[in-house]
């Protein structure tokens, strides 16, 4: 790298033209892009905030489905809502979907407001998401950046400082808006997107097919146009370990809701929680039980253990089976309820969850006579890192 030097105050005007030019030739056919409505961008950028386009896409078409306007997820019940984002992760982003819409619709009719300050009142909007929707689906002359666009802007600038700064963002923002067309300044904040998506990627990026290349000033000065934007040192990542217990009695299974706040809010998922220094994951698994049920056994049957990679710590996750006999007075609450493997199915439960259960039915007497696999799936044995969810928040 070259010696630093001034960040760019401005950009060429014959940017904008060529980066619209490549982006109407070049885009995907992405499904949020089949029309503007207000509803469906929302939703969209909602999900692309902590989802990859390439996995957004099933979730998207499948939230749209099921809650076709603003009205109809308003009306769904919260379980609903949770049972059909299951999957995509990160579940406050469906809390607070919901939450908006009951919103919208006491106060505005079921319409979403058009102007950024009013977006970011919703719950779970803040300033990148107000700033797309209100360009993409109403023409505002917002500029809106994300991480990719964010990638983009500091590489065309050489912005050789922290991108995270509010400082940083706000100044990159200001450059790029006496770039945005009067006409469609939601599709220069889409080109910017997709640039970023596809070709500003952050590793390798493939200059020599950037359609703008020519207003960039890491590609002209840099040996490396990937080592901006700076990345901070990434701090070690923490390591948990957990316990959770399967309770079978009566041919069903016992399971709680997670609080409506936090990690994974208002799934359902088997008693347990971390395992303390010193204690054993099967002295875990007991303690836990007994705090969260009252529930004793006298047995607990190890069906095998679940790693967890998450994006800032990882978890290995004990899994056990107990059978307490005629359900050892524990009864069902709204938190709390026995389920038979049917009703498991319908039930929000985070990744993690389900793959415990494919553990417990791969092994042989664990799980209840007749209880099957859910249609589609194959038994695990001994599941390694998926991504899959932490079913209870470390304590």
């Amino acid at each position: 790298m070259r010696s630093p030097s001034t960040v760019t105050s401005s950009l060429p005007s014959s940017l904008a033209p060529a980066l619209l030019r490549w982006y109407r030739r070049a885009r995907r056919p992405l499904p949020w892009r089949r029309d503007r409505d207000p509803y469906r961008v929302w939703v969209a950028e909602v999900l692309l905030q902590q989802t990859r386009v390439e996995q957004a896409a099933p979730y998207f078409e499948r939230f749209l489905t099921a809650f076709p306007t603003i009205a109809a997820l308003a009306r769904a019940p919260r379980a609903r809502v949770l049972k059909v984002w299951e999957g995509a992760g990160y579940y406050a982003r469906a809390h607070h979907l919901h939450e908006a819409a009951r919103r919208l619709v006491r106060e505005r009719a079921g319409r979403l407001p058009s102007t950024v300050a009013e977006l970011e009142e919703l719950p779970g909007v803040g300033p990148y998401i107000a700033r797309a929707v209100a360009a993409i689906a109403f023409d505002r002359a917002e500029v809106a950046l994300e991480a990719n666009g964010l990638r983009v802007a500091a590489r065309w600038t050489r912005e050789e400082r922290d991108v995270r700064s509010a400082a940083v963002r706000a100044r990159m923002g200001s450059v790029l808006a006496p770039l945005l067309p009067p006409d469609s300044p939601g599709e220069f904040n889409e080109a910017v997107m997709e640039l970023g998506e596809t070709v500003c990627v952050p590793v390798g990026p493939r200059c020599g097919r950037c359609p703008v290349s020519f207003a960039c000033r890491a590609y002209a000065e840099l040996d490396d146009p990937g080592a901006l934007p700076m990345r901070a040192p990434a701090p070690p990542r923490p390591h948990v370990r957990a316990s959770v217990v399967v309770l079978r009695a009566g041919g069903r299974w016992l399971v709680q809701r997670r609080p409506a706040t936090g990690l994974l809010p208002g799934l359902w998922e088997f008693p347990g929680g971390r395992i303390e220094p010193g204690e054993s994951p099967e002295s875990a698994a007991r303690r836990e039980l007994a705090e969260e049920t009252g529930v004793h056994v006298e047995e607990l049957l190890p069906i095998g253990t679940v790693r967890h990679a998450y994006s800032h710590f990882s978890v290995e996750l004990h899994a056990f089976a107990a059978n307490p006999g005629p359900r050892s007075g524990v009864g069902s609450s709204l938190d709390r309820r026995w389920v038979t493997r049917a009703e498991f199915d319908r039930l929000a439960v985070p990744k993690a969850t389900e793959k415990v259960v494919r553990l417990l039915e791969s092994v042989p007497g664990t799980a209840f006579p007749g209880s099957g696999s859910r249609r589609g799936r194959t038994p695990a044995s001994r599941p390694r890192a998926a991504r899959p969810r932490l079913p209870r928040a470390p304590r």
